[in-house]
């Protein structure tokens, strides 16, 4: 489809050519829609050019715009306002441009070599269910790939499970000592929820087994011997907590006992681990279902976190890592503003670091990713400056396609979350809250299809969280989400069940409308469908699906005002009718594209 910001640009610069005999670069010029106080559809602004071209501002606007007037057929009228040459287009070519998206159904895509991208999102742990902050994690990962997808990218989804670890252990000995046999079905549980109230059952028998030790002789006396740190007792033993966990505490040793087995491959242990893992497995299957996600490959921690090690030992070899005198190996990041950073301890066992760097390897003998993008929240920001880093010092093929997309934390109105404590919010209950909403918002309007309210309650969720800079912290507030008046994902549904109930009433409406003048909101409407492939490049570019969810608003939004203010079925003529009638159909179909990059359903009705 004609980009017509080029074209305008590419005719400014045969202007300068010819009027000027002086070479500028597409650079040099800016060109952007007119506002809407000024006549014209856009504006191209020459101050940049006055120094080169030695005139001023406005004797170059004026000379460029006899120039583009007589240059494209296009160009209908120009206006000069100081330094700016607003420039008015044809009605003919506002007609072929709403004709080329019809013949053209794909032209909101932006066109990109196929380059293999691969996309890491959700990366749960298997003690708990899936939480709020997972929602938005797993919501940016599926937008990102969805919009990678749309530009023409060949693009996988991947998570890693952390299936292993302290805090695995936690809730498996929890069950073992206090669960009595129960299994999900015979609490009446979801699964993973079911293995969730274990971790935090663990939780609550060590803090009451902390908190009775603090009274004992032992305690005091270790709060004695460190009074030079001039804490209250209070403080002193709520930072001592780890502490106690590794050195003192009954249940602690059970749950070091208990992942010492695992390491041992012992095959209770293993066991136990199997179905407690399975039952997370199958819930988390639930939630993703009801999220309309799905992966292309699972990575699990417990086959991943030996790798890495054969990396290493090259990277040592190649003098790109160094060994300390204990035996451990590390990387001095500091001539990149980092730190020294441990890789493998001296007993040779791995860290984060280690594994990260090994299934970074893997992902690319697999898939051959050359771009890999890690979407995880920006508490660890560090960690991947120093990963990304050290991925680079080593020199391997895909380091610079490596991006971390951090997002910040949600909130809910009433705070943060704490899941030791249990009152995180669970994905499957907030979904729950969100649908009972919708469900209450349709009634008043006597909708009950449980389609249509599903659709309506995962908008609402959805766009609320996506509509947000990733960089943002943010709050999710389940009742302003599903509101039809606000930002959000029911309003631009209803800008699109409005179209389609248009359309229905129309039936079948082929007549031309070549001698339609369109107005001014229509022009306007074009022009936003035209930008939609740049934003979905730039939202690429910017790893931000934000500006797609913001894109799809601002479009409704000036349709919900098209369709007040103008007649479609009553329009003053038939060329009238079928040119808006066309022009309605695309900003429909625009709507569903754009939403659908964003994970969201249309609905017929609302």
């Amino acid at each position: 489809m004609t980009d017509i910001l080029k074209e305008i640009v590419n005719v400014a610069i045969e202007g300068v050519k010819e009027i000027y005999q002086a070479d500028i670069s597409p650079g040099d010029l800016l060109v952007t829609p007119t506002k809407k106080e000024h006549k014209g559809d856009f504006t191209l602004v020459t101050f940049s050019l006055a120094k080169a071209l030695r005139q001023s501002p406005p004797q170059i606007a004026a000379s460029l715009g006899e120039y583009i007037l007589q240059a494209r057929s296009w160009v209908n009228d120009t206006e000069v306002v100081q330094g700016f040459l607003n420039i008015s287009l044809s009605s003919s070519y506002w007609s072929s441009v709403l004709d080329e998206m019809i013949r053209e159904p794909d032209y909101w895509k932006p066109v990109h070599a196929p380059e293999k991208v691969l996309v890491e999102f959700s990366s749960p742990n298997t003690n708990k269910p899936l939480h709020l902050g997972h929602i938005r994690n797993i919501l940016l990962g599926w937008a990102t790939y969805k919009m990678f997808v749309a530009a023409g990218y060949n693009v996988n989804r991947v998570q890693i499970v952390n299936d292993r670890g302290i805090a695995i252990c936690k809730s498996m000995l929890s069950w073992n000592k206090f669960g009595e046999g129960q299994t999900p079905e015979s609490a009446g549980m979801k699964s993973d929820h079911f293995v969730g109230e274990w971790y935090v059952r663990f939780e609550k028998e060590f803090s009451k087994e902390y908190k009775a030790w603090q009274q004992t002789a032992e305690a005091l006396e270790i709060f004695e011997a460190r009074k030079e740190q001039e804490l209250t007792e209070e403080e002193f033993f709520k930072n001592y907590k780890n502490q106690y966990f590794n050195l003192y505490s009954l249940l602690g040793a059970e749950a070091k006992e208990m992942l010492l087995k695992w390491e041992a491959h012992d095959p209770e242990t293993i066991q136990l681990w199997k179905k407690m893992n399975s039952w997370v497995y199958t819930g988390f299957e639930e939630t993703y279902k009801k999220l309309g996600v799905e992966f292309d490959k699972l990575y699990f921690e417990s086959d991943t976190y030996l790798l890495g090690k054969d990396i290493i030992e090259e990277g040592v070899r190649r003098n790109v890592f160094y060994k300390k005198d204990d035996g451990s190996i590390w990387v001095d990041l500091t001539s990149q503003g980092l730190d020294h950073k441990l890789l493998l301890r001296k007993d040779g066992t791995s860290v984060y670091m280690t594994q990260d760097l090994g299934t970074a390897q893997k992902r690319y003998d697999e898939f051959g990713a050359e771009r890999m993008v890690y979407v995880v929240g920006d508490e660890q920001n560090y960690h991947f400056q120093a990963l990304f880093a050290m991925i680079g010092a080593y020199g391997a093929p895909y380091a610079k396609g490596l991006y971390h997309l951090s997002y910040g934390m949600v909130d809910l109105p009433e705070g943060k979350m704490k899941s030791r404590e249990g009152n995180v919010v669970d994905a499957d209950d907030l979904i729950d809250v969100v649908l009972k909403e919708a469900s209450d918002a349709a009634s008043e309007r006597e909708v009950n299809d449980p389609d249509i309210i599903r659709k309506i309650g995962m908008a609402a969720l959805k766009y609320f969280i996506v509509k947000v800079d990733p960089r943002k912290r943010m709050i999710f507030d389940p009742k302003a989400s599903v509101d039809l008046q606000g930002q959000t994902g029911p309003y631009i549904q209803n800008a699109y069940v409005r179209i389609q109930s248009i359309l229905r009433k129309a039936g079948e409406n082929n007549s031309g409308h070549d001698t339609y003048e369109p107005i001014e909101d229509e022009k306007l409407l074009l022009n936003m469908l035209s930008q939609c492939r740049q934003i979905i490049d730039s939202a690429v570019k910017e790893y931000n699906p934000a500006l797609i969810a913001n894109y799809a608003y601002a479009l409704a939004k000036e349709y919900h005002r098209y369709y007040h203010d103008v007649k479609v079925l009553h329009a003053e003529s038939e060329a009238a009718m079928s040119f808006r009638l066309k022009l309605i159909r695309v900003i429909g179909e625009n709507i569903l594209n754009t939403m659908d990059l964003l994970g969201i359903e249309m609905p017929d009705r609302m």
